[in-house]
């Protein structure tokens, strides 16, 4: 049997990730506990209620458990609402909070990178339009200059906006975030002004930090034509990966806002990335349809032999991986994969799926690609936003009544490739043996 292994570089970032709202708990301020409490908006009813309990404390076994797995850094968010209850006011008391949090991360070998926007607005901001007012930016940039004051003593990596191009359209345009809105318009308004509060708070982090280095958390679906011998198809697939993939990241290199026919000069955001964070899980076969215009011309749908997520949310799709990074080329910075993962409660799943695209993490960089770091999504179950709990992605699972954790298997197969800084035939024959003859033939 062969034996080998695929090492990474040196001082490559291996972690999980998380976000506030979905880990804290009794987050009541924000425009998403709002959303909860409105009938009919969350699966089931359900709610995010005690959430992880990480406010109450519970990051510090959490964290623990990814020390103790190899991993040598951890994704986490900050709660606007929290550090601002109201326009006038600061919570310094939650500030400390954050920075017993991030000192915590370092304190156990955990390189923190801080998400600033992950999905959350205060109640104050969405009572004046949320990002819909162009006030919001001044008031973001405000936001996280009081943060990065606050932690830089413990934290240098920066994500201003988590997939701003998920937030615009959930939000605005499919309605399954709040406001729940279905207007194309407005949808661009908010991606508009996404873009000139991300160069806002680029610039805001700087000035308190300038060895910071920032960047989003761009959301990257694959879209390929379902035929490959159809224009149609292939046209479709090109306007949805122009549409919801390339306008945010292309604006924040150029400077240029270019959404099918408009265009518009932001000369402040120009080269305003230092890395580029990278969430992907799947990809789509995108058919033409004349009647979807609203959906970029396409019907998406997964191969018809695609293995499929527990739910059907998400299909294996590892080579998109490799496809994203070779796209992040284009943006000439450092690439890290901030999320990565799928949602598998009975971890059949996730133990393939984790190594095929570490796989193809592992080709990108022995291409010499500038990919920095790989932050699994997610270190335990949370709160999965409109799906509630019924979306299981954590190694660690959670019963939320209890708060009992339980580790699954993919904890022990990721700790594993952490602490060899790649993944190595014998990894691979004892956790995921049926892809042996694929990764290790011969």
């Amino acid at each position: 049997m062969p034996e080998a292994t695929f090492h990474f570089p040196a001082g490559f970032l291996w972690g999980t990730a998380t976000a506030a709202h979905q880990v804290e708990g009794n987050n009541l301020n924000n425009n998403w506990s709002a959303w909860e409490a409105e009938p009919g908006r969350i699966i089931f009813g359900q709610k995010s209620g005690l959430a992880c309990d990480w406010w109450g404390g519970r990051w510090k076994e959490d964290l623990d458990r990814a020390a103790e797995a190899g991993q040598n850094a951890h994704r986490l968010s900050v709660e606007w609402s929290r550090i601002q209850p109201r326009p006038n006011r600061w919570d310094e008391n939650a500030l400390d909070y954050y920075r017993q949090m991030v000192r915590g991360a370092v304190e156990r070998g955990l390189t923190p990178m801080v998400t600033l926007h992950h999905f959350t607005d205060p109640l104050w901001i969405t009572e004046k339009g949320g990002w819909e007012n162009e006030e919001t930016i001044q008031a973001f940039s405000t936001f996280s200059r009081k943060v990065v004051d606050a932690l830089k003593e413990y934290v240098t990596l920066w994500v201003t906006i988590n997939e701003p191009n998920v937030y615009a359209y959930s939000g605005y345009l499919e309605g399954v975030f709040p406001p729940g809105k279905h207007d194309f318009n407005t949808t661009l308004r908010v991606y508009t002004n996404l873009v000139k509060g991300h160069a806002a708070a680029y610039q805001a982090i700087h000035g308190a930090q300038p060895q910071a280095r920032v960047g989003i958390a761009a959301h990257y679906r694959g879209f390929v034509p379902a035929r490959s011998w159809f224009p149609g198809d292939a046209a479709a697939a090109n306007i949805q990966h122009t549409l919801f993939n390339q306008f945010f990241p292309r604006s924040l290199m150029d400077g240029t806002l270019n959404f099918l026919t408009r265009r518009e000069k932001l000369p402040q955001a120009a080269r305003t990335q230092d890395f580029l964070g990278i969430n992907y899980y799947t990809r789509d076969r995108v058919k033409f349809n004349l009647f979807a215009a609203g959906k970029g011309f396409g019907r998406n749908e997964y191969a018809s032999d695609a293995e499929l997520s527990g739910t059907g949310y998400l299909a294996n799709e590892p080579l998109g991986m490799f496809d994203v990074l070779k796209w992040g080329l284009q943006f000439q910075v450092p690439m890290i994969v901030t999320e990565n993962g799928v949602e598998d409660a009975d971890d059949r799943m996730r133990p393939r799926y984790l190594v095929q695209h570490l796989h193809q993490v592992w080709r990108a960089v022995n291409f010499n690609w500038p990919v920095r770091g790989y932050f699994h999504w997610s270190l335990l179950d949370n709160f999965e936003w409109e799906r509630g709990w019924t979306q299981r992605f954590g190694l660690w699972g959670l019963e939320p009544e209890t708060q009992l954790r339980r580790k699954r298997s993919s904890a022990d197969l990721y700790a594993e490739i952490c602490r060899e800084n790649g993944i190595s035939s014998d990894t691979v024959r004892r956790f995921t043996p049926e892809l042996m003859p694929m990764l290790f033939p011969g």
